[in-house]
């Protein structure tokens, strides 16, 4: 690609000048202006004929010619261009075109209008020639969201309007934390803390540091706030996952990271302590201290990076020396601090006097005391003991430190290299145990080697992993697109899995069970009952004769063998026994499907199901093991088959409807029964307040006439 931009790119001035002869003869073809023939000259006439090439001299004549190039031709399309090219070399006259078109004032703009079409030509040949995803693969993966190209003018009103959009709304844009864009920026904010781990408290304590590179320390700094205040932005403007969606909404995203104490260490990392330089003066970066509170930023970078690395073992080690450095930075600086505050050269613990020229340089001062850190925290000892109480402290504190530091070292080394060999121990051990059953059982030693040299050629071509094991935790879906790119090669040249679908596909390579045969094994043999059927991943074997030396075909990768036995194919003379021998030449790499997977998957399937008795049946006709007769009954019996498949398939749908007609009617019934109970309740309550009232009406009735006898009397 890069080849043809530079050959392009070469050849655009010789092109312009082969073009514009061509524009010229078109805008004259019509008046008959052509002169005798000749070769294409590009020479520049000394002085002007007169006749101008600007487009004000170049006007369309009734409607059909246009301008040499117009600005619709700007836009052509690669065909288009090149039939310009061929017509502008195939027209004589050449010489006496070429000459009036690069005269006058519009040659060199018409220069510049071949470039910028040969320019769009080549993008867009550019642009056709990039390579499209496999077909084979594409038919098993989701579809991808495809953006169509609109037209000329649709394109400039986008980009317009993208224009807009990009100066209005630069500041909504949302980070996705899942994508390479955090990633990176992970990767750049993570120098700057770095850099104010390591650095400031070395100058801090190393004061001849700070002195002597002032104006570089002072730029760093302030490179370091401007990314501190960048990477303030992007947390704001960080995505985070909601019912499984990137939430997008910037007010979400302010109230989910302003109430934690992130925002507030962030807050208090950008803070411009170092504004008190104009009062302490600038040899204080002990007041950026506050700039360490960033370091979550370096440990996330760490931990992505962890994950996403390929060697995650070494990444590991490699962290952990970094810190073990920090702290051993740490310490040295620290050391010198308190070697300072007693006074250089007072005890023999403290660092020497600096008056020495042996121990005056900044770089004799920094590899002390590194040094001297180091036998501490590595508890080596070989260090001046210690003369005051304070001295005596900061050493206790030192040993303590330092028994953490080696046993975290020791801890993590050894998980690491144990981790890093876990796969050939495993490997190992299998092997070890083999040898033990061997040697208890006194099998031959040929058999022996045999065996060994099977385990050796797994391990040399690392397919001793059990895929099943690795892949176990992920779901089937990601099992299944893994192996397919895994072993897409292999698969593309089956036939049987050309035209199938997807869903079977998926299907029958998450049953697939990977076997390694050696050389000279039978993968099958004639007359034996089959079990499983067999597709070539890599390797050679070859169809053998009943002596076993006699070939008569070979079979490479992306063939598949062993279908005919296990499909049942009616009418064959074999049954589910082999058909032929399979020896293998060397080590063949071969993938197992069993009789039991592959039914279970193609019953779902019946188109894939009729292809492979298709093809099991074209090879039995052509050995002549297939009754044709046998397979006409079956084709018979298969039907009434299929008949009796319906009617029991109709009876299960009858049952299945008079059982839902059962329940109705039970619900129906207990709801009757529920409403008669309850009509019987209210009745029984009305007639209990009826007698009620009926009585009461009646005592009312006797105290009315008792109480109008005793008035009368």
């Amino acid at each position: 690609m890069i080849t043809f931009k530079l050959c392009s790119a070469l050849c655009w001035d010789s092109t312009a000048a082969l073009l514009a002869p061509c524009s010229a003869s078109r805008q004259r073809g019509s008046r008959g202006r052509v002169s005798a023939p000749g070769p294409l000259s590009l020479r520049m006439p000394a002085r002007s004929n007169g006749v101008h090439s600007s487009p004000a001299n170049h006007q369309p004549q009734g409607g059909t010619e246009g301008t040499g190039l117009s600005t619709s031709r700007t836009c052509s399309t690669q065909d288009g261009t090149s039939l310009e090219l061929q017509r502008g070399v195939s027209l004589p006259g050449g010489e006496q075109r070429a000459d009036r078109a690069f005269q006058g004032q519009g040659a060199l703009a018409r220069i510049v209008r071949l470039v910028l079409v040969l320019r769009d030509w080549a993008n867009k040949s550019l642009h056709e020639e990039q390579q499209r995803p496999d077909p084979f693969l594409e038919r098993f993966q989701g579809h991808e969201l495809l953006t169509v190209p609109a037209g000329a003018a649709d394109e400039l009103e986008d980009e317009e309007s993208e224009k807009l959009n990009k100066k209005r709304k630069w500041l909504f844009f949302v980070v996705d934390p899942s994508g390479d864009r955090y990633y990176h920026w992970l990767a750049v904010i993570a120098v700057p803390v770095l850099y104010n781990w390591c650095l400031l408290v070395a100058r801090a304590c190393f004061t001849d540091l700070q002195k002597t590179y002032l104006v570089l320390w002072l730029v760093l700094d302030y490179i370091s706030d401007a990314l501190y205040l960048g990477d303030t932005v992007i947390r704001l403007h960080t995505g985070f996952l909601e019912q499984g969606l990137l939430v997008k909404d910037l007010k979400k995203l302010r109230d989910n990271y302003i109430p934690t104490l992130q925002f507030k260490l962030d807050v208090l990392s950008i803070v411009p302590t170092d504004l008190a330089y104009v009062w302490l003066g600038l040899h204080c970066p002990e007041l950026r201290f506050n700039r360490l509170l960033r370091f979550s930023r370096m440990f996330e970078f760490f931990d992505r990076t962890e994950t996403r690395t390929s060697h995650p073992n070494i990444f590991r080690i490699s962290n952990l020396v970094l810190y073990i450095l920090v702290i051993i930075h740490w310490n040295a600086c620290i050391y010198y601090a308190i070697s300072k505050a007693i006074g250089f050269g007072e005890d023999s613990w403290v660092y020497p006097n600096v008056t020495e020229p042996e121990y005056g340089s900044l770089t004799r001062e920094y590899v002390y005391c590194l040094y001297w850190s180091t036998l501490t925290l590595t508890t080596i000892g070989e260090t001046p003991p210690p003369v005051r109480d304070e001295e005596y402290l900061f050493v206790i504190f030192d040993f303590l430190i330092g028994v953490l530091i080696f046993a975290t070292i020791v801890g993590n080394v050894g998980s690491m290299i144990s981790n890093m060999n876990a796969t050939r121990a495993e490997f190992q051990a299998r092997i070890d145990a083999v040898k033990h059953y061997m040697q208890f059982r006194k099998v031959s030693k040929d058999l022996e080697t045999k065996v060994i040299k099977w385990f050796d050629y797994l391990w040399t071509n690392k397919k001793a992993v059990d895929e099943r094991e690795v892949l176990k935790n992920l779901p089937d879906k990601l099992r299944a697109e893994i192996a397919i790119n895994v072993h897409l090669e292999t698969l593309k040249k089956v036939r049987i899995f050309q035209n199938c679908e997807a869903g079977l596909l998926v299907e029958l390579v998450l049953k697939l069970r990977p076997q390694v045969f050696s050389p000279g094994d039978f993968v099958c043999r004639k007359g034996d009952i089959g079990k499983e059927m067999y597709i070539i991943k890599e390797g050679k074997l070859a169809v053998v004769g009943e002596d076993g030396t006699t070939q008569y075909a070979l079979l490479t990768a992306g063939g598949c063998f062993g279908e005919i036995s296990i499909l049942n194919i009616k009418g064959s003379k074999m049954g589910n026994r082999r058909t032929a021998n399979i020896i293998s030449l060397g080590y063949s790499d071969l993938f197992c499907l069993s009789k039991e997977d592959l039914m279970e998957a193609v019953t779902e399937y019946p188109e894939a199901k009729r292809i492979l008795e298709e093809r099991g049946r074209e090879i039995l006709m052509k050995e002549g093991l297939l009754d044709e007769s046998a397979a006409e009954e079956s084709t018979e019996g298969k039907s009434v088959e299929e008949r009796l498949d319906r009617v029991a398939s109709s009876l299960d749908t009858l049952h299945a409807r008079f059982g839902r007609l059962l329940t109705e009617y039970n619900d129906a019934q207990m709801k009757l029964k529920q409403r008669i109970t309850a009509l019987e309740a209210r009745m029984r309550q009305e007639e209990l307040e009826d007698f009620f009232s009926d009585s009461s009406d009646s005592l009312f009735e006797d105290e009315e006439k008792a109480s109008s006898g005793g008035g009368m009397q």
